[in-house]
């Protein structure tokens, strides 16, 4: 176990319990460091939650490789069940190039069945001027648009794509029974939103954590576009090393994925996140990026809201995995109310510390973690594996994308 990763991980259990556990991974060329700390193992089981979609991106990249798939189609031509989105392209959804809506929020739907006539309902329009692009939604769409390019169920295809390629024997939209005792527990979610206690319970080994998620897949196997896949720590390893030796997609599919698709600055001087195909790319805000400082411009990466991160490096041979539990008896989300901040609900101005919940009994809060990463576990990457800090290159240039059309990117 290395060291300096392993203290760099301490922070997130031992010092601020901000995590239940975690297990990690970072590699640079032909070495790799593991580390772990708190309640986890070797076998356990991480719900993978928006890190699925990684997944998702790379199956419609290699889909295009292989002809299957035209970005520049509608996605009314692959499943017209899709009715309102004739005019909106594979390409837009890959690429979060517009805003799609469902009719009613499908985490409320009372079954699957709802649910996926509320999704098959979506409709799209062009982004209005806000930060935030990033969606479920594209990727749930996408999930029945690469059915039908493939001829195959998704999680078939996922199998077929990436985790045969990969080498990956432990990753699964439907958790073998013999492992569910393996799985993380995710149960005793707490939040606050706009003065709304809310604390989620009952959940159940092997059914996500995401609530669209667990009302469209549940315990079925019938995996999700955005979020659905379990897996463990040496399957994800086993992902990364995959994707940088060019095993699952080539080396046009790879620029592809790390392109800047929406970041541009807004009307008021701030910029809007920056995403690539189902994935992040570097930020000039560090605050804001998913990717390392340590990476460069053809990285990209993305989190989950369990307590994941996964980010990639092919020009550089760099990747890493990050694996925690963020959600069991802990405060998640604190959306205060007007007026107020997180100081006033007792917490520390960055989101860790305590919360007395009504009941009494007091937990910790993991709320706006993912800011910690960069100055504790980026960090001990970098030092692990000697790594310097990449500026940010605020150029822009114009390229073809898969679709023909030209695009301003980072």
């Amino acid at each position: 176990m290395d060291t300096i990763l392993l203290e760099g991980l301490r922070f997130f259990t031992r010092d601020t319990a901000i995590l239940e556990g975690v297990s990690a991974a970072c590699g640079a060329g032909n070495r790799t460091a593991l580390a772990m700390d708190g309640a986890v193992r070797e076998d356990s089981v991480f719900d993978l939650a928006s890190v699925t979609k990684l997944f998702t991106g790379l199956c419609t990249m290699k889909l295009n490789e292989e002809g299957l798939l035209d970005p520049g189609r509608p996605v009314f031509s692959y499943d017209p069940r899709f009715r309102f989105l004739k005019e909106t392209t594979v390409w837009d959804l890959m690429t979060f190039a517009v805003t799609v809506r469902t009719p009613v929020r499908l985490d409320r739907c009372a079954d699957r069945e709802s649910a996926m006539e509320a999704l098959f309902a979506s409709t799209a329009a062009p982004h209005e001027d806000v930060r935030r692009i990033y969606s479920d939604i594209p990727a749930m769409i996408l999930k029945y648009v690469l059915e039908a390019a493939a001829g195959m169920p998704f999680m078939d295809c996922v199998r077929k794509l990436v985790l045969e390629p990969a080498g990956m024997t432990e990753t699964w939209a439907l958790v073998p029974s013999e492992r569910l005792k393996d799985c993380q527990c995710y149960d005793r979610e707490h939040r606050i939103e706009n003065g709304r206690w809310i604390l989620r319970e009952g959940w159940k080994a092997g059914v996500p954590h995401d609530p669209k998620a667990a009302v469209l897949q549940g315990d079925t196997g019938d995996l999700c576009g955005h979020a659905g896949l379990f897996s463990t720590r040496g399957d994800m390893v086993r992902f990364c090393r995959a994707v940088l030796d060019r095993k699952i997609v080539g080396e046009e599919s790879l620029r592809e994925m790390a392109v800047n698709r929406t970041g541009r600055r807004r009307a008021n001087g701030a910029w809007t996140q920056f995403l690539g195909i189902q994935c992040y790319v570097r930020h000039p805000d560090q605050y804001y990026s998913e990717i390392p400082r340590y990476m460069g411009h053809r990285a990209f990466g993305i989190g989950g809201f369990t307590g994941n991160h996964v980010s990639v490096d092919p020009e550089r041979n760099i990747f890493a995995v990050f694996l925690g539990n963020r959600v069991l008896n802990r405060l998640t989300v604190l959306v205060p109310e007007e007026g107020k901040g997180l100081t006033d609900y007792g917490l520390n101005p960055d989101g860790s510390g305590c919360f007395r919940w009504r009941d009494g009994e007091v937990i910790p809060s993991s709320v706006k973690y993912v800011h910690q990463k960069d100055g504790h576990f980026h960090k001990a990457i970098a030092e692990t594996m000697n790594l310097e800090e990449i500026p940010f290159n605020s150029e822009f240039r114009i390229i073809k994308c898969l679709t023909g059309r030209e695009t301003t990117i980072d």
